[in-house]
């Protein structure tokens, strides 16, 4: 499981740069909207306190059925803090204007120009792949703190 997760990692701070990262739940259902086929990875954040949230739970849920229709590999993390901090945004989760950053939906895309050939997102692809075979269609996956 600490592959995996270091594969998230890798695929998050490669597709950062070249700009291939849509952060915040409504930002990720119009890029859904738009291109789907251009999604390459859907992944759900929640901590402990969030699973209350009957509204991100509803959202949760749309979002994963949307996915699923549309062959896009869904993940679920656990620790929005550390993903802040693989996303740039530090341990607060904080954009450079000072708000909170809307972690709990992160979408990959592919970039225009080319196909991505990544070896950790293949490796994401067939742990999530492996994982539906299980019948676990949203797998969990532990982001350990740094």
């Amino acid at each position: 499981m600490d592959s995996v997760a270091k594969a998230l990692e890798e695929v998050l701070t490669s597709a950062l740069p070249q700009g291939c990262i849509t952060v915040g739940v409504y930002e990720a259902a119009k890029s859904l909207n738009i291109d789907p086929d251009n999604v390459v990875l859907c992944i759900l954040a929640a901590d402990g306190e969030d699973v209350k949230d009957v509204a991100l739970q509803i959202h949760f849920t749309l979002i994963q059925a949307f996915c699923c229709e549309n062959d896009i590999n869904i993940l679920r993390i656990n620790n929005t803090r550390r993903l802040a901090e693989i996303l740039g945004g530090g341990a607060g989760g904080k954009q450079s204007g000072g708000e909170p950053m809307d972690l709990h939906c992160v979408l990959v895309t592919s970039p225009h120009s080319t196909t991505w050939k990544d070896p950790a997102l293949s490796k994401l692809n067939r742990f999530c792949r492996e994982s539906r075979c299980m019948d676990q269609w949203v797998p969990i996956i532990n982001l350990p703190e740094r």
